[in-house]
């Protein structure tokens, strides 16, 4: 074996090492949403290490990071990600929830998927890059805030905001959410659907079960507008991305079996397809509801836009993403818009492609959520390789 032969396995020796206790280190900190609880403090330090000037600022005890790293004149590329998890409760798990206790082979504890496990990997392929000899181009940001899993009020919002208002133009976000489904890298999220809730109060008139001509059901009424919600035709559906309604709660304050109600309160929530904006989905629904107007009154909630990007001519992330996959797995990955709602939203814009590549997510927000290290060395390698990519120099 050559001395650059051994050089290299000492080298990768480090680097799963250090990945490792990077992903455990994360997950001892109790950073429920909004806390950071010292990890945002810990991974600053991380990246002025590796040379990246920090901003820290804190907003309705919501932490934020924006790290930057200039290599010269070139494109602007992020990360993003959060390190806020949801609470670990719900039933036994294997190992203490905040321990990072290695079993079988796999990473225990809350985030070790969502998303502090994405995070470790690119704080790996980050010292990789920055370690790298080769001449590099472009600047580099991390952004990371602590309120992902909340409401996202006062986290990727602001830093948007904040980049927005220093004239930071980004070309491309990268998104380290859990995306892969069987296998490290089988699927991306290039888009996501758009999200929006709204509560629903009918309001009809009140009388006895007898004199039905004398009332105005809201029962009824809502029988009615359920019926209307659930079959408009969304005519500007992609085919990949499909709008969806669903009523999630229908109450009728009535207890007594003789009087037709006068008020029902329903809820309901739409997932849809990039087509739409939010706007142009309230526009359907109240065009669909048009001569009820009189009865009923409706409060939109938690507006969550759609994203997507698709190939582009010049500077493609997408088939950077796709290609540094294919070079660590053999395959390429499918894409997705899928799933729920990501912060890739307050990044995606006509200038911004947004791609969302990570870990696998088949044990998020569940008891003993885990990610097996090999499948954290493996989106390690990928961040490396997408890096590769993206900044350094090569003769063309």
């Amino acid at each position: 074996m050559t001395l650059a032969a051994q050089a290299h396995i000492v080298h990768r020796a480090t680097q799963i090492n250090t990945v490792v206790d990077d992903l455990q280190t994360l997950i001892k900190f109790k950073s429920v949403t909004p806390q950071q609880a010292g990890a945002i403090d810990w991974l600053s330090g991380q990246l002025r290490t590796l040379g990246f000037n920090c901003e820290q600022f804190t907003f309705n005890k919501v932490t934020n990071l924006i790290a930057k790293i200039s290599f010269g004149d070139g494109p602007n590329y992020a990360f993003s990600g959060h390190i806020d998890v949801v609470p670990a409760s719900g039933g036994p798990w294997r190992a203490e929830p905040f321990s990072g206790e290695i079993i079988d082979g796999a990473i225990y504890g809350r985030g070790a998927a969502d998303m502090k496990g994405g995070v470790a990997a690119m704080l790996s392929a980050s010292r990789a890059l920055i370690s790298h000899v080769a001449e590099k181009q472009g600047t580099f940001y991390w952004l990371i805030t602590s309120d992902e899993e909340g409401e996202a009020e006062y986290g990727s919002l602001l830093i948007a905001e904040r980049l927005a208002q220093q004239g930071i133009q980004l070309d491309g976000c990268i998104v380290g959410e859990p995306t892969s489904h069987l296998h490290i890298g089988d699927t991306i999220k290039n888009g996501r659907r758009g999200a929006l809730s709204a509560r629903l109060v009918i309001n009809g008139k009140a009388g006895h079960v007898a004199y039905p001509e004398n009332t105005i059901n809201a029962a009824h009424l809502s029988a009615d507008v359920v019926k209307r919600l659930t079959n408009i035709t969304w005519q500007r559906d992609e085919h990949s991305s499909k709008t969806s309604v669903q009523i999630t709660g229908i109450n009728i304050a009535n207890v007594v079996d003789n009087m037709v109600p006068a008020r029902c309160e329903m809820t309901f929530n739409i997932r849809y397809s990039h087509g739409y904006k939010s706007s142009d989905i309230k526009n359907d629904i109240q065009f669909a509801l048009a001569d009820l107007q009189q009865y009923i009154d409706i409060e939109w909630q938690r507006p969550c836009e759609s994203f997507y990007t698709s190939h582009q001519t010049h500077n493609c992330l997408l088939a950077k993403v796709e290609q540094a996959v294919f070079d660590i797995t053999g395959s390429y990955p499918l894409l997705s818009t899928s799933g729920g709602t990501s912060d890739g939203r307050f990044f995606a814009n006509q200038y911004t492609q947004v791609i969302e590549c990570g870990v696998r997510n088949h044990t998020i927000h569940q008891v003993n959520e885990h990610v097996p290290i090999s499948d954290l060395l493996k989106i390690e390698q990928i961040y490396t390789r997408l890096l590769e990519q993206i900044f350094i120099l090569v003769e063309r």
